[in-house]
């Protein structure tokens, strides 16, 4: 399973900045993908998730100022974020990843153990 993410950079605070992130060799119809993210000397910390049949999951911190979404494509799984409002709070590694179970769990615990497969990161600076 390969995960790839991509979209990240610097943005001013208050811009907006989207994701990418496709997943390839994941031979499940049903899923759950979403985005984590990991700031300077913290924790990391789940932002959203969404699962195959549409159901999302937001962290209270970018409530509001996220969403989520989904594709698939022949053999692939595609995962989106658009953040919006930017603040230097959000700066982070962000990291896709797919796997098993409820969105909602996945917001609540990085460690849960239905995340199976992790992407590589991709920086958002914001300041």
């Amino acid at each position: 399973v390969q995960l790839v993410e991509s979209g990240g950079g610097s943005v001013q605070a208050g811009g907006s900045l989207g994701l990418s992130c496709a997943a390839s060799g994941y031979n499940y119809s049903s899923y759950c993908m979403g985005w984590f993210r990991q700031g300077p000397g913290k924790a990391r910390e789940g932002v959203a998730a969404i699962d195959d049949d549409g159901s999302t999951s937001y962290a209270d911190s970018v409530k509001g100022r996220v969403t989520i979404s989904k594709g698939a494509g022949v053999n692939v799984f595609y995962v989106y974020l658009e953040m919006r409002s930017l603040t230097p709070s959000d700066t982070a590694v962000y990291y896709c990843a797919i796997g098993q179970g409820l969105p909602l769990k996945w917001v609540a615990d990085p460690q849960y153990d239905a995340i199976a497969y992790w992407g590589q990161g991709t920086q958002v600076t914001v300041s």
